[in-house]
């Protein structure tokens, strides 16, 4: 991205529309976010489906009623600083932009749900690649038969994330990111996909398929998709949600999430 790679030069160039990919790689050391907007009637229950689904669903931050500038970023505006979004009326996809300015409402709740990019930086700084990065794509992304807790009127299935990994370095591979439980901590599952209702790894639901090598096996995280594939599930009246890989990126540091986690656990 022409060498950006602080945060608010990243979103001002989003604004313009001089970037509208994917956000994977991008200032690998800051959190980035999924964004699920819904109307104020809706939201108790998503704040419940974050709360009972901690790990697909692990909230950042909700905003106020109305308010599109999150503490996470002061500047940023929620409605222009994200790729691309998408509109759905009653699980229905209505419309993709690149800008949501003209459907604000000030009866819209923002919510902020981690993002397993966050801790990617951690697996590239202990020496693991990254596929979906080394090929230039979106993360792969899939279904699963996992059912999650409902809330109220919403319910669904989790949402996985996939990373391909050697056998012997899984145990490495979820201690890293064990840590970063507001970015869905270490992975659910790791070996045969269809143990969690996935059918064919080469056909994501979202993002891009990536290579598997000889001897890789694919590991899954929660993913914040999660709650985007709920509010459809669910048929909720109306959600914006961004388009699956192409994230806010805020200005907390991957790390301080990390040891605000830490915190968070060692409570009793």
């Amino acid at each position: 991205m022409n060498g950006l790679s602080e945060p608010a030069e990243i979103r001002a160039a989003i604004r313009r529309g001089d970037y509208a990919g994917p956000t994977a790689g991008l200032a690998p050391e800051f959190v980035q976010t999924n964004l699920v907007v819904v109307p104020s009637d809706a939201a108790g229950d998503m704040a419940d489906l974050c709360a009972r689904n901690p790990v697909p669903c692990a909230l950042i931050e909700k905003l106020p009623v109305g308010r599109f500038h999150p503490e996470c970023a002061p500047d940023a505006d929620l409605r222009t600083d994200l790729p691309k979004y998408r509109v759905y009326r009653k699980g229905l996809l209505l419309e993709k932009r690149t800008d949501i300015l003209d459907l604000w409402h000030e009866d819209f709740v923002a919510f902020l749900i981690g993002c397993s990019y966050t801790f990617e930086d951690a697996l590239v700084s202990a020496g693991f690649s990254m596929r979906h990065h080394a090929e230039g794509k979106s993360v792969p992304m899939y279904r699963t038969s996992l059912r999650l807790m409902p809330a109220g009127r919403l319910w669904g299935h989790m949402i996985v994330s996939m990373r391909p990994f050697k056998p012997e370095d899984v145990e490495t591979v979820r201690e890293l990111t064990r840590p970063y439980r507001a970015a869905h901590g270490e992975p659910v599952h790791w070996g045969d996909p269809d143990a969690i209702g996935i059918r064919r790894l080469e056909q994501p639901d979202e993002g891009d398929p990536v290579t598997i090598e000889r001897g890789e096996v694919p590991v899954f995280w929660g993913c914040g998709v999660t709650p985007q594939n709920v509010a459809i599930e669910s048929r909720l009246p109306y959600v914006i949600v961004h388009e699956p890989g192409h994230m806010f990126v805020t200005d907390m540091h991957h790390q301080e999430l990390a040891r605000d986690d830490a915190r968070t656990a060692s409570r009793p």
